[in-house]
């Protein structure tokens, strides 16, 4: 079954110098893996590649996961930045015998991690944070080069099962 989930995040840009920040093409979503038949991988998703990549287990190791972002929207307005994120992935009922529980199409406790990164305008370096959906709120991110703030994270990543 081709199952879609729906990813948005909003962070508030602060007011420190200009960093350039944007959302990168990175994204780990935490789903079931019919083909490692285990509950609760990470699958890494790259913006326009074919398929995603299952975390796997200590039996199969990593392995491509039948997922992929079909849609990528980054907004930026002034103080905010926001993503939508749709991920398209094939889904199929099964039983993960090492946990004992059967398979969902959003898996059990999900979880998403999106990727940033930054252009410091003091060193001109660049930079990266990523901002995930367990975890503590409020989240500060700070310039690792000059420790400006760059980004506010007042709400978790939403995740939303549309398929």
């Amino acid at each position: 079954m081709l199952r879609s989930v729906e990813v948005t995040a909003v962070l508030t840009v602060s007011d420190s110098p200009f960093h350039n920040l944007h959302w990168t093409g990175d994204v780990e979503l935490s789903l079931d893996c019919f083909i490692c038949r285990r509950t609760g991988r990470t699958t890494r998703l790259r913006h326009g590649a074919e398929h995603g990549t299952c975390s796997g287990d200590s039996r199969t190791g990593q392995h491509p996961a039948a997922a992929r972002i079909s849609a990528f929207d980054r907004t930026s307005e002034e103080k905010r930045t926001l993503l939508r994120v749709v991920v398209d992935y094939w889904w199929s009922p099964f039983h993960d015998a090492k946990r004992d529980q059967p398979s969902l199409a959003l898996t059990r406790v999900p979880w998403v991690r999106l990727h940033l990164g930054y252009l410091c305008p003091e060193p001109v370096q660049s930079g990266t944070f990523s901002t995930q959906s367990n975890t503590v709120r409020p989240e500060a991110h700070r310039c690792e080069h000059c420790s400006e703030p760059v980004a506010h994270s007042h709400e978790p990543p939403r995740i939303q099962l549309l398929t």
